[in-house]
């Protein structure tokens, strides 16, 4: 008589934000939204729902663009199960590798989202992640269609205030291949709209 072998299932939560908890599952993300107490059931349930077809709708979109992870599942109501990127999240790499080379390949995948009027929403290098020398970029959770340069121009902004923050020892020479090295259609009015953003931010201040 066969004996079966029971396979351990290992499970480890990678992040949890307001929005979704992010769990690795034997290779595999889950990205689950979290339901909101104060929200009526039926519409919370709605809007989960709408988010998630929302962000797979986007990543699916993207993946003949650039680099992201593959949707391997999608749940009707408020999942997806994703492919693990085994790489380095350049959050805690990003110095210590070769950065310039990194921040061109980081323009590169921005033109090309904005290009399709995809907005990302949350630019950061905690959202990027080097595998076999590519750039992926991962939790669309925030990301949108919109061919607005406003909110293109938004999306460069933030990932400057990123590099400032978390890479402060690099981040001038970053922002300055990042912003050199970025093509998209628009790219002039774009650049032209930060410098906007950024003289209205220290007028409040």
């Amino acid at each position: 008589m066969y004996k079966i072998k029971k396979i351990k299932m290992t499970s480890q939560i990678l992040a949890q934000g307001a929005e979704a908890k992010i769990t690795l599952e034997n290779n595999t993300v889950i990205k689950d939204r979290i339901k909101k107490s104060y929200r009526i059931p039926v519409l919370d349930e709605k809007i989960r729902k709408a988010r998630t077809r929302s962000e797979a709708k986007i990543i699916e979109k993207l993946k003949d663009i650039i680099p992201v992870p593959k949707i391997l599942s999608t749940d009707s109501k408020e999942k997806i199960v994703l492919e693990y990127i085994d790489g380095k999240k350049l959050s805690d790499n990003l110095e210590n590798l070769n950065y310039k080379e990194i921040c061109k390949q980081i323009s590169e995948n921005i033109s090309k989202m904005h290009d399709k009027d995809i907005i990302h929403g949350d630019l950061t290098t905690s959202n990027m992640i080097l595998k076999e020398n590519q750039v992926f970029f991962i939790d669309f959770g925030l990301a949108f269609h919109s061919k607005r340069i406003e909110d293109k121009a938004v999306d460069l902004h933030l990932l400057k205030q990123a590099l400032d923050a978390k890479h402060f020892t690099i981040a001038e020479e970053c922002i300055k291949i990042i912003l050199d090295n970025y093509k998209a259609e628009k790219h002039k009015e774009i650049l032209e709209r930060i410098s906007a953003i950024e003289k209205r931010g220290r007028y409040r201040h």
